[in-house]
């Protein structure tokens, strides 16, 4: 036990030997919260849940720190189907306890499994579904709802109990308590579900009760029984000791009462009941299509949800592959970075590759927008290899102008000065070369610059001289 002041061992004394506090009380709340701990793990033995939970939030009241009695808690939740529980209170506990706790194994049971999180979502959808046709009075909608749910989580405790509410509402009691007796092998001592159970046994045992009273008193109408000395004499009451003709007419008067009978009053009762039976069975095929209608609407909505997450999915692919070559230029920026990474002295290797990037972008135009982060890493990387790439397109460009070899001078001298703006005698130079190929406005505009950018400077006194020359020619 630690400190709640220090965090030092405590000892047997009623005081913190590291730094003095007074321990006393604080020794009495940490054992109460372990004695209900002890309570709780023994009640969840022998499958009392509900007393477990009841222990156990116990526990949590007198010290929130308790792990195991936290962990526990969630093992319970999560028996009785209620996962959304359980994940809240492992999450707690890792938040407590970040490291060597058993709940990160808990936790990654059910989110690294796509398949089991999905079904956890669906049953409580479905469950909050039912919920909703109960109180639209949907009782049958309501019924294969909660068939779905428990089909999807068994154990879901609070699922079994609404269904066989809704079972006692029909009065169907001997389903209703095929789903109690679930619920009692899941927690054995869930206040609702005993309440419940006993409601169900009370309408049950009268039934039977009624059914054995009237068989007996119908037998006993059936027949007269009477003692003979040593035997019993059985005799129907019905049968008459007359003889002769009075016996032959009181059967010929009985007959015909019984045909009268079963014209006037028995072939009705049939054909009602028949027809009774007929209504019944329509009642229920309309029944079963309004729920087969129900299920084909619940699968048509969400095959248009599908539809329209397919479409935003298929809108959100093109927006981020592009048609312009959006993903070449991460995925050109990215062999740049790892150029420099692998080899900083490498500087053409990733100059080509931003080269390969201004290409690309150039051709997207002004409308191409990229991430923050792309921005970021572009500009660091320019910065990194500019100054260096900058002077070997230049002393490459400039060897390349020395012997007059003006197309391979240009694109060096262009990367030069792009690199690095204030190399003067790159642009100057780049200016020559342009107007040496005949490039007379292209070169135009690099003497304008020179001389704008440096002025006062030789190459500005001479790019204004090539400057009037080449405008005069106009």
């Amino acid at each position: 036990m630690k400190c709640y002041n220090c965090g030092c061992d405590l000892s047997g004394h009623d005081y913190c030997t590291g730094c003095g506090a007074d321990v006393s009380l604080y020794k009495k709340i940490i054992y109460i919260s372990n004695r209900f701990y002890n309570e709780g793990l023994e009640k969840a033995n022998v499958r009392d849940l509900t007393g477990a939970i009841s222990s156990l939030r116990q526990s949590l009241k007198f010290d929130k720190y308790n792990i195991e009695a936290r962990n526990l808690l969630g093992l319970v939740y999560f028996e009785t189907g209620e996962v959304v529980a359980a994940l809240s209170e492992w999450v707690i506990s890792k938040n407590w306890q970040p490291k060597k706790n058993i709940a990160d194994d808990y936790i990654d049971m059910i989110q690294t499994n796509p398949t089991r999180l999905d079904t956890i979502n669906q049953t409580i959808k479905k469950y909050n579904q039912a919920l909703a046709y109960c109180n639209q009075e949907s009782m049958d909608l309501a019924i294969i709802q909660l068939k779905k749910v428990l089909s999807l989580n068994p154990k879901f405790i609070r699922a079994h109990q609404l269904l066989a509410l809704l079972y006692i509402n029909s009065e169907e009691w001997e389903k209703a308590k095929k789903e109690l007796t679930k619920c009692i092998q899941i927690d054995a001592n869930n206040t609702v579900t005993l309440r419940y159970l006993k409601e169900v046994d009370e309408m049950l045992l009268p039934e039977d009760g009624m059914k054995t009273g009237n068989k007996k008193k119908k037998r006993s109408e059936e027949v007269v029984k009477y003692q003979s000395g040593n035997e019993t004499i059985i005799q129907p009451v019905n049968i008459k000791e007359g003889k002769g003709i009075g016996s032959l007419l009181n059967l010929g008067i009985g007959l015909l009462i019984g045909i009268a009978i079963a014209v006037c009053l028995i072939l009705p009762a049939r054909i009602q009941t028949a027809k009774a039976g007929i209504n019944d069975d329509l009642r229920l095929v309309s029944e079963q299509l309004d729920s087969k209608n129900a299920t084909i609407d619940e699968l048509e909505q969400q095959v248009n949800e599908l539809r329209e997450a397919n479409q935003t999915l298929e809108q959100d692919l093109d927006a981020y592959m592009g048609n312009d070559g959006g993903v070449q230029v991460y995925d050109t920026l990215l062999k740049a970075a790892d150029a420099y990474l692998t080899d900083a002295e490498d500087i053409v290797t990733v100059a080509d590759y931003l080269e390969e990037i201004n290409e690309v972008t150039k051709e997207q135009g002004e409308g191409a927008e990229y991430s923050e982060a792309y921005e970021k890493l572009y500009n660091t990387l320019l910065a990194l290899i500019g100054p260096a790439a900058a002077d070997s397109y230049y002393d490459e460009g400039f060897e390349a102008y020395r012997g007059e070899n003006y197309q391979d001078a240009i694109p060096n001298l262009e990367r030069a000065y792009q690199y690095d703006a204030t190399n003067g005698e790159a642009l100057y130079y780049l200016a020559n070369s342009y107007n040496s190929v005949g490039r007379k406005e292209d070169a135009i505009e690099a003497y304008r610059l020179v001389i704008e950018l440096f002025p006062g400077t030789v190459k500005a006194s001479k790019s204004e001289t090539f400057l009037a020359e080449l405008e005069g020619t106009d």
